[in-house]
């Protein structure tokens, strides 16, 4: 039997944006079809993993404008919307699903979304997916000016 990764989401007007935590996962295999079907499979440390939502509403067909980026820990998926316009859930259904949470980091409230700054042509955030080893800010530490210096001594 297949396990459920956790499942992160947020939307605008125009997409939906899912963000599946599967570290390592091989062998993936992600189908979006125009009725708002979203299907996903993996493997990951030998494991199987899927799950199937069905999304609130219809989108445009797999390949139009359903972007993918794969990373070390996650994978990011951005899904065009059939109709622009805010969905009042993720689902079809009212279920909850306790691998389902709300992407807090991408989220954009209704009236907030002509304040966000405008999508990049690969719609995804770089900073979500990079290893802590990437950082190049000398391991964490923050820069404070010698005050001594500053006073003339």
């Amino acid at each position: 039997m297949s396990r459920q990764p956790e499942v992160l989401w947020a939307q605008r007007s125009e997409k939906i944006y899912l963000t599946i935590a599967l570290p390592d996962a091989k062998d993936v295999v992600l189908k979006t079809e125009p009725q708002g079907v979203f299907n996903f499979s993996a493997v990951a440390n030998g494991e199987p993993f899927s799950f199937t939502l069905e999304l609130f509403d219809s989108v445009l067909p797999e390949g139009s404008k359903t972007k993918t980026k794969m990373g070390l820990r996650n994978i990011i998926c951005s899904i065009q919307k059939e109709k622009n316009g805010w969905w009042k859930r993720l689902l079809k259904s009212e279920e909850k699903h306790p691998y389902i949470k709300v992407d807090w980091n991408k989220w954009c409230d209704e009236d907030e979304e002509s304040d966000a700054p405008a999508d990049s042509d690969d719609d995804f955030d770089e900073g979500n997916d990079r290893d802590e080893s990437d950082d190049d800010d000398d391991d964490g530490m923050l820069y404070l000016p010698d005050l001594e210096k500053l006073r003339g001594k």
